[in-house]
């Protein structure tokens, strides 16, 4: 009995930003929560970087991809490249909707240095 008190204090306690009608600090939409789910899960093996800062096999995806343009960037989802696979068989459109509404969150990256001239 004496763990009543405790057990309710950590469930109020859990559910109090719930409670007080406030969203989650990353400022995401709930399709753009799923979109980075989403992306993670399909598009993270070429897209995302891996660990200890080696070189993705696929551009990195942020705002500025495919020009902006978000049916260019679910055509190229849908029917893949060269060098990308389609997935229109295994992501529902709402789920490449969602993935375009995440990858439109993402800041453009600043331009890389330019090499060191070789002297």
């Amino acid at each position: 009995m004496k763990r009543f008190p405790l057990v309710l204090l950590f469930l109020l306690a859990a559910g109090a930003p719930d409670a007080f009608g406030q969203q989650a600090s990353d400022g995401l939409t709930d399709q753009q929560r799923l979109g980075r789910q989403l992306l993670s899960q399909s598009c993270g093996v070429c897209h995302l970087p891996p660990a200890r800062g080696a070189r993705t096999y696929g551009p990195m995806l942020h705002k500025g991809t495919s020009g902006g343009d978000d049916q260019l960037m679910r055509k190229f989802i849908q029917e893949g490249t060269p060098r990308m696979p389609a997935f229109k068989y295994f992501l529902q459109p709402a789920d490449i909707d969602a993935i375009v509404a995440y990858v439109r969150t993402v800041p453009t990256p600043p331009p890389a240095p330019a090499p060191a001239a070789a002297r």
